[in-house]
């Protein structure tokens, strides 16, 4: 079973990478899955203009980065979404990342570690109803960070204790809900 651990902001200065390789670090020590960290800046996917819905490409894209970005999340059987809150919201890069893909998402569970001034939760609501779009099972666990009191003042990642509780319980809804799937 392979768990994507997948980071949503591309912006510079960012956050999301030390959440991303916190939750692959701690992740790792489990024996119930593969987990893989799949950075959305890596991919540089561009914006969603093509005439053919992505549910409907048959997972055959014009765009390169597209296709790699598909390459990358289609053999996941469960995602970790690691997402930031923008402006009361969801990031559009991500948004735009996973509306490029149709079939990938179809039917995977998916859990969400958020950030933000208000820990992420906005856009963790956001997000459980687009991925409803894509019949993907949310698990009601997720991980919620603070900037204001899990990062200090150089902005490095410096999380609670008991986040890795938080995320372990997240885990292990994840794994069940993705072994269930299979």
């Amino acid at each position: 079973m392979r768990i994507g651990i997948v980071v949503g902001s591309i912006r510079d200065g960012r956050r999301g990478g030390q959440v991303g390789r916190w939750v692959l670090d701690e992740a790792s020590s489990r024996e119930d899955a593969d987990y893989t960290l799949v950075d959305l800046r890596t991919f540089d996917v561009p914006l969603l203009t093509e005439h053919t819905l992505p549910a409907a490409a048959q997972r055959r894209y014009d765009s390169p980065a597209v296709t790699r970005w598909s390459q990358a999340i289609d053999p996941c059987d469960g995602y970790v979404f690691v997402t930031p809150e923008y402006n009361h919201g969801l990031p559009g890069a991500f948004k735009n990342a996973v509306d490029s893909l149709g079939p990938e998402w179809n039917d995977k569970p998916v859990g969400f570690v958020s950030y933000g001034s208000a820990s992420g939760i906005r856009a963790v609501e956001q997000w459980r109803q687009v991925v409803a779009n894509f019949r993907m099972h949310d698990v009601r666990a997720q991980v919620a960070l603070s900037n204001f009191t899990e990062f200090d003042e150089d902005r490095t990642f410096a999380p609670d204790p008991r986040r890795a509780d938080d995320l372990r319980i997240m885990l292990d809804e994840l794994v069940s809900h993705t072994t269930a799937r299979a």
